[in-house]
C-alpha cells in the first residue's frame, strides 16, 4: 500500500513538511487554497508567501533564531537554503527578496514528483489519515470551526493577546520580591513595587507612547475581551491601580513595605527562567515597550525575549493538545506545524514543519521518533510548547531562555551563548548521523 501524507497549507511550514517527506520517498498531497481563495493578508499565488516582514532575523549564533537557522541548515531545510539564495543586504540578519524567495520555493515543490498539489480549501480533517496541518495564523473560519469541535473549543484561540516575557537573570532581585496577594498561593508571583512618583511617571509615558496600527485584516472587535494596557491607562490616572497594578494585599516580606502600585510577574516555565508581565498585553511598538516597561522598578535592565502583542492569530493550547513532537495526543496520525502549533515566527514555523515531517516518516515506518533536547534551539521549541502552562499558554519564539544549560552562573552572556550554541550544533550533527537523516 502506497504511503501518503496530507499536508494542509503551503506556507513556510507546509512547504518544509512536503519537501522533507518527499526526500524519504513519502507521497504527499499538498492542499493549498490559493489561487482559488486568499485571505485578506495574502496577495501572491505562490507558496511560502511572506505576508509581513521579509526578514528571517539574525544570523548570529548568539541570537537563538540565528542558532535555529544554523541547526536547520545542518538538517537540510529547503526553506533556509532558498532564503540564503535569495538574500538581500541586511547586516547580520537574513532578509530575502520575497518574490524571488516564494517563486523559487513554489517551483521546487511543483517540480517534485512525490508531491501532488491540490488547489482546494480543506474544511475538515480526517483524524484517521496521516495529516500535517500547517494552515498558519490565518486559518480559514470553516476549518477553524471544525478543528475547534475536533480539539475542544476551549483549547483553540483566534487572536494573540500576549504580555511581554523577560528573562529572570536580567531582573533586579534586590528590588523585586516574591509574594502572593494576602499570602494566598504558591509563591509563583514576582512583584515590582512602585511609589506614587514612579507610578505617575510610568503612566504618563505609557499613555503617550507610540502604538502599532492594526492591519486591514485585523478586526478591533476581536480584542474587546482583552484590553491593551495603554488603553486601560487612558481611562483614568488610577485605572491601572484598580486593574493589573492593584497593590492591595501585597506586602514586601523583606521590608514589610506596601506600595502605591505593584506590577506582578508570573513564571512562564517550570524552571523559572522566564517571567510574564501580568496584564500587559499591548499594541505599543517594540522599542516603546522596552523604553516604557524598563521604568518599572526591578525591570530597568530587563531582557525581553518576547514583546507584548495583540494581533490576529490562530493557535492551539499546545501543552494541552500536542506532545513535544507536534503530534496530537488524541489523534496519533495528525501533527500540527507552524504558528497554529503555538510557535511564533518564520524560522520557528519552518523548524516545526521539519520536525513534523521527519517524525511523520518515523510514525509511518514504525520506528523510534527523533528527539532533540532543550540544549538545542529546535528541541527547546517543541519541549517548551508541550510543557508550558495550559492555563496561560502563549505562543513562543526561539530564545535562549527556553534552552537548558549547565552554565547558569556564567558571567559573560555572549560567551555563555556561544558555548550553548556550540553544544547545540554538536548535538544536532550527532543526531543527524545517528539516525541517518538525509
Amino acid at each position: 500500500m502506497e504511503k501518503c501524507v496530507n499536508v494542509i497549507g503551503a506556507g513556510l511550514a507546509g512547504v518544509e513538511c512536503a519537501y522533507q517527506l518527499s526526500k524519504y520517498g513519502i507521497k504527499v498531497k499538498l492542499y493549498e487554497m490559493k489561487p482559488n481563495k486568499k485571505t485578506d493578508a495574502h496577495k501572491s499565488d505562490n507558496f511560502a508567501e511572506l505576508v509581513c516582514s521579509n526578514s528571517l532575523k539574525s544570523l548570529e549564533i548568539t541570537n537563538a533564531c540565528g542558532l535555529l537557522k544554523k541547526e536547520l541548515e545542518i538538517l537540510d531545510s529547503i526553506v533556509i537554503k532558498v532564503a540564503k539564495q535569495c538574500a538581500v543586504p541586511a547586516g547580520s540578519a537574513l532578509a530575502v527578496d520575497r518574490d524571488e524567495f516564494s517563486s523559487k520555493l513554489t517551483q521546487i515543490i511543483k517540480e517534485d514528483k512525490n508531491i501532488e498539489i491540490i488547489s482546494k480549501e480543506v474544511e475538515e480533517i480526517d483524524p484517521n489519515s496521516y495529516t500535517i496541518i500547517a494552515t498558519g495564523p490565518l486559518t480559514t473560519s470553516t476549518l477553524c470551526e471544525n478543528l475547534s469541535k475536533m480539539l475542544g473549543e476551549k483549547h483553540f484561540y483566534f487572536y494573540d493577546a500576549a504580555s511581554p516575557i523577560v528573562t529572570s537573570e536580567s531582573l533586579d532581585f534586590d528590588k523585586c520580591f516574591i509574594a502572593d496577594r494576602y499570602n494566598k498561593g504558591d509563591a509563583d508571583y514576582l512583584n515590582c513595587g512602585m511609589n506614587k512618583e514612579e507610578y505617575l511617571k510610568f503612566v504618563n509615558e505609557l499613555v503617550n507612547a507610540e502604538t502599532v496600527e492594526l492591519k486591514s485584516f485585523e478586526d478591533e472587535k476581536v480584542f474587546e475581551g482583552c484590553m491593551p494596557v495603554e488603553v486601560m491607562a487612558k481611562r483614568g490616572i488610577d485605572a491601572l491601580r484598580f486593574g493589573p497594578l492593584k497593590p492591595i494585599g501585597i506586602v514586601n516580606p523583606k521590608t514589610n513595605e506596601s506600595y502605591y502600585a505593584v506590577v506582578q510577574l508570573r513564571k512562564e516555565n517550570r524552571e523559572g527562567t522566564l517571567y510574564n508581565i501580568v496584564g500587559f498585553q499591548t499594541n505599543l511598538k517594540f522599542g516603546e515597550q522596552k523604553r516604557v516597561f524598563s521604568l518599572i522598578s526591578g525591570l530597568e535592565n530587563a531582557e525581553f525575549i518576547r514583546y507584548g502583542v495583540m494581533h490576529r492569530n490562530t493557535f492551539i493550547n499546545a501543552p494541552k493538545l500536542i506532545n513535544k513532537f507536534y503530534q496530537l495526543k488524541q489523534y496519533e496520525k495528525v501533527f500540527i506545524a507552524g504558528q497554529l502549533s503555538g510557535v511564533e515566527g518564520y524560522v520557528e514555523s519552518i523548524a516545526s514543519g521539519l520536525m513534523c515531517a521527519i517524525n511523520m516518516v518515523r510514525l509511518i515506518n514504525s520506528t523510534q521518533f527523533i528527539e532533540f533536547s532543550s540544549a538545542t534551539a529546535i528541541g527547546s521549541l517543541g519541549n517548551f510548547i508541550a510543557s508550558a502552562s495550559e492555563k496561560n499558554f502563549q505562543p513562543m519564539n526561539s530564545n535562549y531562555g527556553i534552552m537548558t544549560t549547565p552554565l547558569e552562573k556564567f558571567k559573560d552572556k555572549n560567551k555563555k551563548k556561544e558555548l550553548m550554541a556550540e553544544r547545540a550544533i554538536e548535538e544536532v550533527k550527532m543526531i543527524k548521523a545517528k539516525f541517518g537523516l538525509i
